[in-house]
């Protein structure tokens, strides 16, 4: 059994092994997610005890403090951290290692070094150190090892709808905890939806007063057997953002808030209906499914309701009037100081034109500006926010759509209807971020016989599929390649009502994601993998995740 951690002072993960040697070790001493570029494997063990000492540089004080912590739980000794040059264990800087995220972990029987150009290297390379613990008889050891490694990619993400599904923000944590533990970077936070407002907006109470929650929420698969007639509700002060976005950056995990426009804004409509092109016409109840207490609040003459299905709305911002604007820059000024992200994702999927053709002020809009359709007023919509923005230090992220009608000048696209509008991006010299519902998004099944798994979106991705995936198309030139920065995948959660229904359905798809952009594509192999991920799953069991079995059931 091997012996990791993955949160800092909640876990013990101790298990039994074959006898200690000091012979050569072997492969399956050395089981790292994702795989490292290059290692090599030496012979003796590295002990840790109570003699153990970590040190390093001042400015390495976060991470050196994150490895005592997990040592000490692995050895049951009180590892500390120690400012200055003593020790067995050193974390240091090293302007030498030409990747800003890579490291250099050198491991012998007496000492242990971890280099890193930033300290974010660094962290990574403790990441690796984390996996190679394990015991052997009655010794907690890391086996000998050189290691040199860089990611394939710069961006590394994993989103997480909070929108569809509340989540507390000890989940948040730990999923923060996954995305660092896997050598992965961003976090992209989905917090507005047709279903729910989850971000509080001090300036714009009704947000989270009435947009924070719907009366209930469809049963079964859409488009449903019944509503469940219980309010669904939450959100997240400014001030848990603030803890969130520190805690993440403790990690060197980057937030990314997406705030969704101009579709999927039905909470926000709910809460302020005038940013509807038609705020008198009640929310469409979908296939009658909607719960008694929300035809009550329309029957008495409450029009707008916070969405209780899923799909596709058709009451969306109005492009047409310029509160809409008013209020988004409102939202947006306030979101951006808590976000030291470069980005804000503004969504742009999704929207239908329906209530623009027929809104007089969106035809006026048009005319105006002399938009030849309603494809183009989106257009117009997006590079309106991004101009905003832009003045504000920040750029945008959109789904694809954002390339209709004509792409946003600094925008970066994520492609997740295929690759096609990746590559259409990439070879405007757009930056791309590849997230192909086929290959990464976790909201669909992970298995054929879909009649023994909980309810699903539909789809089927397996753990081998993500792991096969190539986030560089082939139909791109070498140069336009250099425009994917990396890939991501989406989790969205509107069959997800739980934490355990979370990590099952991103355990262990994420650990092969996590290779599929960190490690070199001619050097990635699924039988290899398969193997590796033997001893993820230990530790999977040891901290209670939840994940799917599929995978290891041979």
């Amino acid at each position: 059994m091997r012996v990791t951690m993955l949160i800092l002072t909640c876990f013990l993960m101790m298990s039994c092994a074959g006898k200690y040697q000091q012979a050569e070790n072997q492969p399956q001493d050395y089981p790292v997610i994702p795989k490292p570029v290059a290692m090599e494997m030496l012979t003796g063990k590295f002990i840790l005890n109570k003699n153990t000492k970590v040190f390093g540089d001042a400015s390495l004080k976060n991470e050196g403090e994150f490895l005592a912590n997990v040592l000490s739980g692995a050895s049951g000794a009180d590892i500390q951290f120690y400012e200055g040059n003593f020790g067995n264990i050193e974390l240091k800087l090293d302007a030498s290692i030409s990747s800003v995220e890579g490291y250099e972990l050198s491991v012998e029987s007496k000492n242990i070094v971890v280099s890193g150009n930033t300290a974010k290297g660094v962290f990574y390379g403790v990441q690796t150190l984390r996996q190679l613990i394990g015991k052997t008889n009655s010794d907690i050891t890391i086996p000998a090892v050189k290691i040199k490694d860089a990611p394939r990619y710069v961006y590394r993400g994993m989103h997480l709808d909070v929108a569809r599904h509340y989540f507390p923000v000890p989940f948040i944590k730990k999923f923060i905890d996954l995305i660092a533990m896997h050598k992965m970077n961003t976090f992209h936070w989905h917090l507005t939806e047709d279903q729910g407002w989850r971000i509080e907006i001090k300036s714009l109470p009704k947000l989270t007063s009435v947009g924070a929650s719907r009366y209930g929420t469809i049963v079964g698969h859409h488009p449903g057997t019944s509503n469940d007639e219980t309010v669904h509700s939450g959100f997240y002060t400014q001030e848990e953002v603030k803890e969130i976005v520190a805690y993440a950056t403790s990690k060197h995990v980057t937030v990314i808030p997406e705030i969704e426009l101009p579709g999927h804004s039905g909470a926000a409509i709910a809460a302020y209906p005038n940013l509807s092109c038609f705020p008198n016409e009640p929310t469409k109840i979908y296939n009658d499914m909607g719960s008694k207490k929300g035809k009550e609040m329309q029957a008495n003459g409450t029009p707008k309701i916070v969405q209780e299905t899923w799909g596709v709305m058709d009451d969306v911002f109005c492009a047409g009037k310029e509160e809409t604007f008013t209020f988004l820059e409102t939202v947006l000024t306030e979101v951006i100081p808590l976000f030291p992200s470069e980005y804000i994702h503004i969504g742009g999927d999704e929207c239908p034109k329906g209530n623009w053709k027929r809104c007089a002020n969106c035809q006026k809009r048009m005319k105006e500006e002399g938009l030849a359709d309603e494809h183009e007023l989106q257009s117009y919509f997006i590079q309106r926010m991004e101009k905003f923005l832009n003045a504000k230090g920040k750029k945008i992220i959109g789904w694809d759509e954002i390339l209709e009608g004509g792409l946003a000048p600094n925008a970066t696209v994520m492609s997740w209807r295929g690759e096609k509008g990746g590559i259409v991006a990439a070879k405007q010299h757009h930056d791309v971020i590849m997230t192909p519902g086929h290959s990464v998004y976790f909201d669909h099944y992970q298995t054929k016989d879909k009649k023994n798994e909980p309810v699903a979106i539909g789809g089927l991705t397996t753990v081998e599929d993500v792991y096969n995936y190539n986030p560089s198309p082939k139909e791109l030139s070498a140069d336009e390649q250099k425009y994917i920065l990396g890939a991501q995948a989406n989790v969205w959660t509107e069959y997800m009502a739980t934490t355990d229904y979370v990590e099952y359905m991103i355990l262990p798809r994420m650990s092969a994601l996590s290779e599929v952009v960190w490690s070199p594509q001619e050097g990635r192999d699924w039988n290899d993998f398969s193997e590796r991920l033997l001893s993820l799953k230990e530790m999977y069991d040891e901290l209670g995740l939840n994940y799917a079995k599929h995978t290891f059931e041979r």
